[in-house]
């Protein structure tokens, strides 16, 4: 499955790419012709490259870029959606902030921060040598014009929130009733940004991409997203620069000289897509360095000589979520009117009835594991006092029965509660060998509690296709399969807020409300009052089940053995001005 993926927005999070992968088996309830599915330690997983040799000049990289379909070729943070466009503009572009281990920022990167006493400003000046790709120096003004293309009504995208909103004079500006944004102020390399009140999320989770206001003032705000600077000849300030693209397929970078951190060690990079199936043959020919390695071809790349796996458990979790409303675009937020999946009883009802240990276990061989939270374990937030939904078809059944989920006609499936027909149409995405096999398992699993589950018109639905469906609240979907990668904030607001347009299930609540705001309040500057308020979050989506979090995940890349300085640690991996090879070519 693809992950959808955020990027920081004060609060965190951007958009991206499903993953759904693990292995070929066609069931999980049998275990490989008749063996135990041999499980793989993945908490033995290196970080980094082995390889400590001195990379040889003139050093050429590829990028195997895994995807079953292309990349949509939105090149800017401020307004791509897919992780496919966001791993291409990770060689070009970067955030102004770099972060440490726990995501908190740091000075090290492209420019440095302050926060004032009463925490309701943050500064930051730009260091002297970052300058865009044209030569042009990044200024205050560039990070304030992404601000203001973000809070215009013209923008197109989904990351002006309602953290967003707390910004001085943000809202006057958003409404049309300002030309500027009060609470930004901009002098040179320099710029502040003031809130209306503190917010421990800036530390986080603050948006400091830049746009490159020179190049790009002559385009409208509203054609932004379709321009030609944006997709054909996007300009960024990272180490490598933007030579050719051939859309949807290959990107061919160039070194940045000029680069703020030095010139980078490698002189060119190749970027290509390719199929999930055939990365472990591309990793062996050495047709590329550097590729994700999924679950379902983990075998296959593990028993290569020429490279070695790299593995961490990803900012990701994987999910079922129901359908249970709408998007109001007039009102910017979330409505709760689908009557279908109202009772949580039923929702409760379909988390226990399926096994995901199991699933964990035989389809991806321990490289994934049942989630307890919509908030991943690599976060101290993460309320470890919360246990999975476990596998109980028989307390599954008493929901249902409770619920008034019947078998009226005696035909082996329940009828809802005013005895007619009720069937579930489950949409899940295409993408890698697994997809079918474990859409058909869950199906399964939901028909032995007596729920009459149906895969959305007979088959999987490509990457775009699916997402298209639930942008568009598409009453085919009563529910569906799909995973989050999350990003370096713990605040949840993008994806779960009554605002949130990433709220794919429209699921809105009183005390979901109050919660996400105690979590970014003054308050929650002291950490354990943030923490004890993300606990009892998440107790509230553990109860109220608007989705049913499955799995959390290892992730892999498949690295060969002539690549060095590469960093596969959270945070570190697309810092690519460290990466160099020590031998001429990939081939083996």
């Amino acid at each position: 499955m693809k992950i959808k993926k955020y990027s920081k927005v004060l609060s965190a999070l951007a958009v991206s790419s499903l993953l759904l992968a693990a292995c070929s088996d066609d069931t999980s309830t049998k275990e490989k012709k008749g063996k135990a599915v041999e499980q793989v330690d993945a908490s033995k997983f290196p970080s980094v490259t082995s390889n400590k040799g001195k990379p040889i000049e003139g050093g050429h990289l590829t990028y195997g870029l895994v995807s079953d379909t292309p990349f949509e070729g939105i090149l800017n943070k401020v307004f791509y959606q897919g992780d496919p466009d966001n791993q291409v503009i990770t060689f070009f572009d970067e955030d102004l902030l770099d972060t440490d281990e726990d995501w908190v920022f740091t000075n090290e990167g492209a420019a440095t921060y302050e926060i004032s006493d009463d925490n309701k400003t943050v500064s930051l000046t730009i260091k002297d040598n970052v300058n865009w790709h044209d030569g042009k120096p990044v200024t205050g003004a560039d990070l304030e014009y992404a601000y203001l293309v973000m809070g215009s009504k013209e923008y197109k995208g989904v990351r002006y929130d309602e953290q967003m909103a707390l910004i001085e004079g943000m809202e006057e500006y958003h409404e049309g009733k300002a030309d500027s944004i009060s609470g930004i102020k901009v002098d040179g390399k320099k710029i502040s940004f003031t809130f209306k009140k503190a917010n421990p999320s800036v530390k986080t989770g603050l948006w400091t991409y830049p746009l490159h206001k020179e190049y790009l003032k002559d385009v409208a705000i509203g054609d932004l997203e379709s321009s030609d600077k944006i997709r054909k000849n996007p300009i960024g300030f990272g180490p490598f620069k933007v030579k050719k693209i051939v859309q949807g397929e290959a990107v061919e970078f160039e070194a940045n000289k000029d680069y703020y951190r030095g010139a980078p060690k490698l002189d060119s990079v190749t970027l290509k897509v390719i199929n999930p199936s055939v990365v472990a043959k591309s990793l062996e020919n050495g047709d590329v360095d550097v590729a994700a390695v999924s679950a379902d071809y983990y075998d296959q790349a593990n028993a290569l000589k020429n490279i070695e796996i790299l593995g961490k458990v990803d900012l990701a979790y994987s999910y079922i979520g129901f359908n249970l409303g709408h998007y109001d675009k007039e009102k910017g937020e979330n409505v709760m009117d689908n009557p279908k999946f109202q009772d949580k009883r039923l929702r409760q009802a379909m988390a226990y009835s399926i096994n995901n240990e199991q699933v964990g276990e035989k389809m991806y061989k321990g490289l994934r594991f049942p989630a307890n939270s919509v908030i991943t374990p690599t976060f101290k937030y993460n309320n470890k006092d919360i246990k999975p939904y476990e596998y109980d078809p028989e307390k599954a059944k008493k929901l249902l029965d409770e619920a008034g989920y019947k078998d009226t006609n005696d035909d082996g499936l329940r009828e809802d509660p005013d005895g007619k027909e009720f069937k579930i149409n489950f949409a899940s995405m295409s993408g890698g060998d697994i997809a079918e096999p474990l859409t058909k398992y869950y199906i399964q699993q939901w028909q032995e509690v007596g729920l009459d589950v149906q895969m959305l018109d007979g088959r999987l639905h490509e990457f775009n296709s699916f997402y298209d469906m639930l942008k568009k609240d598409s009453d085919k979907v009563d529910i569906y399969q799909a995973a989050w990668g999350v990003a370096s904030d713990p605040d949840p607001s993008g994806l779960w807020s009554r605002q949130a347009q990433f709220n794919y299930t429209r699921w809105v609540n009183d005390k979901n409300d109050e919660l996400l705001a105690k979590g970014i309040s003054e308050e929650a500057f002291d950490d354990k009052y943030r923490v004890d308020t993300y606990n009892e979050w998440q107790q509230l989506i553990h109860d109220e089940v608007p989705l049913i979090p499955t799995l959390f995940r290892y992730t892999m890349t498949g690295v060969n053995k002539r690549v060095t300085g590469y960093d596969y640690t959270a945070g570190r991996e697309y810092q690519w001005f460290d990466v160099g090879v020590t031998e001429e070519s990939a081939k083996k």
